[in-house]
């Protein structure tokens, strides 16, 4: 538990860094020059060279663990970000951005491995992951505001310092205060299937077993074996999620009533991280199946997407917080789904192609948005993403997931 809480820590305030960028890259590329187009191709750039350190975290983290990556992560990314106060015009900026994309792919891989194997059975799993999306939306409730306000008072120069000298802190801090956990080849493959059963071979490994089925007997009678096939077409949903949420984060500094006030912006930003943060304080949530809350919560957002398309009467800020409260269903529910299905030994390659597909989504969505965003609305493209990514998976390969 306590290497949870120094993780926690860890991704608080890195989480926070990141976010805080967010409301203010968009006007700091305006100030170099860029053009809109540009800016989607900026903030897209970010995301897909996140793919070859996906590549490289998935097999990385499961042969060397998650502290080197961890570590090393969070110290480059606050190197760049000393590097990108100094940009004088939008292609430096481009090429920084797609430097800081690849440095940043293993940090999330690794952090989602290592809180995996912390588990003690599958409800704790469960609690961690919420753990992990409760932490994250705390960071990005107040970063974007935060972000805004330095940069009214700093500047952008000095404010990307201060957020990359932050960075490089906690990344030294983390060579202390994270520990690794490593789970033997042997055991990685039966670290739950071994739950409920009489089949264990070692008497330490049964004893605990029997342990955690006394509270997880129902739970674990259900779950299906962790060495399940994960369909490549279940990835589209975290695809279709992480597009939307590019469209969101291009589109919300370019409206009209953000472009003269970046304070703005960074409150609207913030409300989106508020209304997640809602959702995750609702613990009884995770009694319902992760795969429900993955399919219904990914469906509400779609239609939100689409009121928002359409010009619905509810207003702007509502809207936000209800994308956000969808966001707190669907981020955990969808690593909590693929951790129970996955054996220990696999973690890093599983969440390294969560990753990947977060990735490609959130490089098309503001691609997408600044070519098209004069001919049809980016809320739409956002809807149309999300339905397809909902209709593309393979349901009747996931109904034993239903109870899980």
């Amino acid at each position: 538990m306590k290497t949870a809480i120094w993780l926690y820590l860890f991704m608080f305030v890195a989480i926070f860094d990141l976010h805080a960028q967010y409301p203010i890259l968009s006007p700091f590329a305006l100030s170099l020059g860029a053009t809109p187009s540009f800016i989607g191709l900026i903030l897209g750039v970010y995301s897909i060279t996140h793919l070859p350190g996906n590549l490289l975290a998935g097999y990385g983290v499961d042969r060397y663990g998650s502290k080197p990556f961890i570590v090393i992560s969070l110290i480059l990314a606050g190197i760049i970000l000393l590097f990108q106060s100094q940009v004088t015009d939008p292609w430096q900026l481009l090429i920084i951005r797609s430097m800081s994309g690849f440095v940043l792919a293993f940090l999330s891989p690794a952090c989602l491995a290592l809180l995996a194997k912390l588990a003690r059975d599958r409800i704790h799993q469960g609690k961690l992951m919420s753990g992990n999306g409760l932490v994250h939306t705390l960071a990005s409730v107040v970063s974007p505001a935060v972000g805004a306000y330095l940069v009214v008072k700093l500047g952008f120069a000095t404010s990307f310092t201060i957020l990359g000298w932050c960075l490089i802190g906690i990344g030294v801090l983390a060579v202390f205060g994270v520990k690794e956990f490593r789970i033997p080849k042997s055991d990685s493959a039966s670290m739950f299937s071994s739950i409920g059963t009489d089949k264990a071979t070692n008497p330490e490994t049964s004893m605990s077993a029997n342990k955690v089925n006394k509270s997880t007997n129902a739970e674990s009678s259900m779950t299906p074996h962790p060495t399940s096939t994960i369909p490549w077409l279940f990835f589209g949903i975290p695809l279709a999620i992480s597009c939307s949420q590019g469209i969101l984060f291009f589109e919300l500094p370019l409206m009209k009533s953000t472009q003269n006030s970046i304070v703005t912006s960074g409150i609207l930003f913030s409300l989106v991280s508020f209304g997640a943060l809602i959702t995750l304080s609702m613990l009884f949530l995770n009694r319902i199946p992760a795969y429900l809350r993955t399919v219904f919560g990914t469906l509400a957002l779609a239609l939100i997407f689409f009121g928002m398309a359409v010009q619905w009467s509810v207003p702007l800020h509502v809207s936000l917080v209800l994308i956000g409260m969808a966001k707190g269903i669907i981020f955990p529910a969808i690593a909590t789904l693929l951790a129970n299905i996955t054996s220990a030994g696999r973690y890093g390659r599983v969440f390294s192609l969560l990753s990947i597909s977060f990735s490609v989504g959130a490089f098309f969505g503001p691609v997408l948005a600044g070519q098209l965003r004069t001919g049809i609305s980016p809320y739409y493209i956002a809807f149309l993403a999300l339905m397809i990514g909902l209709s593309i998976v393979p349901y009747n390969k996931y109904r034993t997931m239903v109870v899980n």
